[in-house]
């Protein structure tokens, strides 16, 4: 393991996805154990300025209180009090419930993605794993490294590490003892291969995501070449346009046709009014018994913000609208 390799990847990996500003503060969640112990001592190799916390969940009685003794006395890490969780998700929420109002990273490496690649499979049929930044804030920095390699950097740097003796009765414990030795077993490749399968799966661009992610309030995205993602609330739909009306449009079953100059032709959008009116476009389709499901498929006639016809249903002297059906 070359150490120069190592920190270059890291640092790749933290530059690539902006996970740290450059030369930013972070905190390391140190637990004593090799990764975080890696994690910690890394990031201060790489420039950042780098505050340990460890957090004692008391689990385990005496060795607790020497994984904290171990965190503060050699790495200078801040201990709090953690105590209060007994399953694996209450754990790791108090864990990430302290010093929120900082930058913090944990150890996870490649060995945990694999593992939690497995596991989700299994449970939901999903090959989903670790983000390399959480919600909340919290960053991965070692994911590109396996675990051998942060106790193999851990022992050619002169670091110290604890172990825990709890984690082989962890669920990842069982994967990690029993089952990734047996497929290694079918093939020696398989821990890189699945490591594969999540950077090979169909991934949404983060605008994307969070557009369809949340159902407040109403958003719309740009996808290119004239079409937008519209999310209102609980529903989403393609809206094409606006489009010039130039000549004649083919808008659905609408064929529509304008000589005056600046008109488009575009979709609903919530809060369209007519033109030199106070009614709204949803009140028009209302009254015209439009179903719901057709609204956001119809024609409007544009200028600008204004709405000034909308086929089929309010005229206007010099626009032509005519459905067809092909």
């Amino acid at each position: 393991m070359e150490r120069a390799d190592l920190l270059s990847r890291v640092q790749d990996h933290i530059r690539r996805l902006e996970l740290i500003p450059p030369g930013g503060e972070v905190t390391v969640l140190v637990s004593g154990g090799a990764d975080s112990t890696c994690a910690w001592h890394v990031l201060c190799e790489l420039g950042y300025r780098v505050s340990p916390l460890h957090v004692n969940h008391g689990l385990r009685g005496e060795e607790a209180d020497e994984d904290a003794r171990f965190c503060r006395e050699l790495l200078g890490a801040e201990i709090v009090d953690g105590r209060g969780g007994t399953t694996e998700v209450e754990l790791r929420e108090i864990r990430y419930g302290f010093a929120t109002d900082r930058l913090r990273a944990t150890g996870h490496t490649a060995s945990d993605q694999v593992e939690t690649i497995l596991y989700r499979l299994v449970t939901s049929g999903r090959p989903t794993g670790i983000k390399p930044k959480r919600e909340d804030g919290v960053v991965r920095p070692l994911l590109p490294i396996w675990r051998g390699e942060t106790e193999a950097y851990c022992r050619a740097q002169g670091l110290d590490y604890r172990s825990d003796s709890t984690n082989k009765d962890t669920t990842r414990g069982l994967i990690r003892e029993r089952i990734l030795p047996l497929l290694r077993e079918i093939h020696p490749a398989a821990e890189d291969n699945l490591l594969r399968a999540l950077e090979q799966r169909p991934t949404l661009q983060p605008a994307l995501a969070e557009l369809i992610g949340s159902t407040a309030g109403s958003k719309r995205l740009d996808l290119g070449n004239g079409v937008q993602l519209v999310r209102e609330y609980d529903r989403a739909w393609l809206e094409r346009g606006p489009v010039a009306l130039e000549g004649a449009v083919r808008w659905g079953e609408w064929t529509i046709e304008s000589e005056l100059a600046g008109l488009k032709v575009r979709g609903w959008r919530p809060g369209d009014r007519l033109a030199g009116r106070q009614k709204k476009i949803q009140d028009v389709f209302v009254d015209a018994k439009i179903p719901r499901s057709e609204r956001e498929a119809w024609p409007l006639v544009v200028r600008g913000d204004e709405v000034v016809a909308v086929p089929g249903v309010v005229e206007h002297p010099e626009v032509k609208a005519e459905r067809v059906s092909d």
